[in-house]
């Protein structure tokens, strides 16, 4: 992995950490808080509404150097995230739950472009993967380290961590990451322009319902491993490193897998994994082996549409407009986030508390993404140029 895709993953990594360390560590922070699991989950939807408010930056820094975007959205999540350590009560780490998303959705955006720019021809999809693997790491070490911390010593410990973490991202960005000129400059409006097209709104609307569907579940898990799987609060952290570990190779595979396919039906394929994992959880009896083999394949297909639905989306913005596309994706995800929290919330509340029903919630609204991503890729990728990628092999 070249050095700058390395600091633009350091930065994913605490992105990805602040975004999910919170599922692990919910019930620590609701009981610390004063207030109750479903009204916890609206820490998770704060950041999630940070991050669609925060990619108004990029309108009015489209000027600027990617790289120096980059690192002004990690000193501001260093605040955040200082700030959500911080918070005296509920509403105050509300508040900073919102500051730390602000960046999120600008960062991958921008990150991605400059995965693009560096990345070999033929290998954009990689290298866009490549970048976010600090996320899917993060899933892997940071959210289940968090959890740990959290049980032991303090939730708190985990924010204080990623504030400095994000403050070390800032000093490799600077050494590693190379000068990339800002995007053409197609004035406020022009940034906007590729949105006229119906193509990008299928990709969101699928990034969008398919987050829902996810995290009306994900949203619970530590308390639905508990509950539906028998575990201890004890190996939460280790079944949210296996679920890391999904993400990690979910996110690379299907990065792979858009280089040489269809990038929306690689997307459509991540899609009806995530289904099937949903369908099982909502409807077939689960023991241990059963909540720990959801837990992975679900956490698997997050990631596995990651890397194609951000490449459609920076893709579709050329002219001007990349990296608000970029960004989009990452709102549509978050607010997919927020939505799918709120859904399970209300499944929960309507069933007494049975943790089945958040994800028979979200079945039918991540079957509506299954569906979005077949027609995109039907109407827009009846022609790819994989034949025009393919490397010759002397034997």
């Amino acid at each position: 992995m070249k050095k700058s895709i390395l600091a633009l993953a350091s930065g994913a990594f605490v992105y990805g950490a602040a975004e999910f360390v919170m599922m692990g560590i919910l019930p620590h922070a609701a009981h610390d808080m004063g207030v109750s699991i479903p009204t916890a989950g609206n820490f998770v939807s704060a950041y999630a509404i940070g991050v669609c408010i925060g990619t108004l930056i990029l309108v009015f820094g489209r000027k600027t150097s990617p790289k120096r975007l980059i690192m002004l959205f990690m000193v501001i999540a260093a605040v955040g995230n200082l700030f959500s350590a911080l918070a005296p009560s509920a509403p105050m780490l509300l508040i900073g739950r919102l500051i730390a998303g602000l960046p999120h959705g600008a960062f991958f955006g921008t990150s991605a472009l400059i995965a693009q720019k560096v990345a070999e021809k033929g290998k954009e999809a990689q290298a866009v993967s490549q970048a976010v693997t600090g996320q899917t790491v993060a899933n892997m070490l940071g959210v289940p380290a968090g959890t740990l911390i959290a049980d032991h010593v303090s939730w708190r410990i985990a924010f204080l961590f990623l504030a400095l973490m994000a403050l070390i991202t800032v000093a490799f960005v600077l050494h590693w990451v190379p000068f990339v000129a800002p995007v053409a400059d197609a004035g406020i409006a022009g940034q906007f322009r590729f949105l006229s097209e119906p193509g990008p709104w299928l990709i969101l609307a699928a990034t969008f319902l398919g987050n829902t569907g996810i995290f009306s579940w994900w949203s619970y898990i530590s308390p639905w491993l508990t509950t539906v799987g028998g575990f201890r609060a004890s190996a939460v952290p280790l079944l949210m490193m296996l679920a890391g570990f999904g993400m990690v190779i979910g996110g690379l595979l299907g990065g792979r897998m858009g280089d040489h396919w269809r990038t929306a039906g690689t997307a459509g394929l991540g899609q009806i994994i995530s289904v099937v994992g949903l369908a099982t959880v909502a409807f077939a009896a689960q023991g241990k082996p059963g909540t720990a083999a959801c837990t992975f394949i679900i956490a698997f297909a997050m990631f596995f549409v990651s890397s194609p639905q951000q490449l459609l989306m920076s893709q579709a913005g050329v002219g001007g407009g990349e990296l608000i596309g970029g960004a989009c994706v990452q709102i549509a995800f978050n607010l997919g986030n927020a939505a799918g929290s709120s859904l399970g919330a209300f499944m929960l509340s309507s069933s007494h508390m049975d943790y089945h029903s958040p994800a028979l919630g979200g079945l039918p609204v991540a079957v509506a993404s299954v569906i979005l991503l077949i027609v995109y890729s039907l109407r827009f990728e009846t022609r790819t140029d994989a034949i025009d990628r393919l490397t010759p092999v002397g034997v």
